[in-house]
């Protein structure tokens, strides 16, 4: 079940999609919403480096306005820029995804919470619980870069239910195989649409906001994980709607990939091709992002 709070428009937009990041199932989130809004085919991803060299995908995510960015001095401001220009350009529709903490919150990874929280404390900064500390290079490049492209900014806030354990303690939350292949946990989704008018545009006004904003998170996850009245627990507050998606919105493409995916593995020369097509198209996928990432 999709369960959705908040200010999640009818309509699409062009958006930048700030959310906290737990999972590789984070990524298929957007597009939940997305498809809520007709926007489906909008969504571009800023993602880390190393992910431009994933089979087929790699090469994909870069064609369809997709922006790898690296981290910390070696981040290239100028390039990302360069990027959304072209996209602004040629009138791409926006639907872009940034998850700012740089990485997932994995509760079985300690120090990588603990070293945010340091950070956090020695900039003196709102220690957070269950989110990371949030990076704002990538954020500030996007909206600076569009501005005035964009209608708004999305503030998503995404808990999967059941992931805590009998003493109380967050687990790791669920990997796309578990998510899509097991019994799912009820997914909790808050939107906050944000206009650009109330953002600061300096990059320092703006990491403070950028802040502030994932210290709301924060409350929400420790309202939604800790509340100590157990019916305010696995909820964030305020209306919610159980948003289900009708058949025809997923049906057609289903058959279409189903029926491509099929008719190629039921023949000898089908699944050839099929083999070919992953093992080529990597490697000229690789060749072309390495050469124009």
């Amino acid at each position: 079940q999709v369960i959705i709070y908040g200010d999640l428009p009818k309509n699409k937009e062009n958006v930048i999609y700030l959310s906290n990041h737990q999972c590789t199932v984070d990524w298929i989130i957007a597009d939940m919403l997305a498809i809520r809004q007709n926007a489906l085919g909008h969504v571009r991803y800023v993602l880390k480096d190393g992910l431009k060299w994933l089979p087929l995908y790699g090469w994909y995510f870069s064609q369809h306005g997709g922006v790898y960015v690296k981290r910390s001095a070696k981040f290239n401001e100028k390039e990302m820029r360069e990027k959304l220009r072209a996209q602004m350009k040629a009138e791409t529709p926006m639907y872009l995804v940034i998850f700012p903490e740089g990485t997932r919150y994995n509760p079985e990874i300690p120090k990588v919470i603990a070293d945010s929280q340091s950070f956090a404390e020695k900039e003196g900064l709102a220690i957070l619980k269950h989110v990371l500390t949030p990076r704002v290079k990538a954020t500030h490049v996007a909206i600076d870069t569009m501005k005035d492209y964009l209608d708004a900014v999305y503030d998503v806030t995404v808990a999967y239910e059941g992931t805590v354990d009998h003493k109380g303690q967050r687990k790791l939350a669920p990997s796309m195989t578990e998510f899509l292949c097991k019994e799912c946990p009820r997914v909790h989704i808050f939107i906050d649409r944000i206009e650009l008018k109330d953002i600061p545009e300096e990059q320092m006004y703006m990491r403070r906001w950028l802040h502030e904003r994932f210290e709301i998170k924060d409350k929400l996850l420790i309202e939604f994980y800790d509340a100590k009245d157990s019916k305010r627990r696995n909820k964030f507050p305020g209306k919610s709607v159980h948003s289900k998606l009708s058949l025809k919105k997923t049906l057609p493409s289903l058959l279409f990939l189903g029926g491509l995916t099929a008719s190629m593995l039921l023949t000898e020369s089908g699944r050839k091709l099929y083999v070919k097509t992953w093992i080529y198209g990597t490697l000229i996928g690789c060749l072309w992002v390495s050469i124009k990432p």
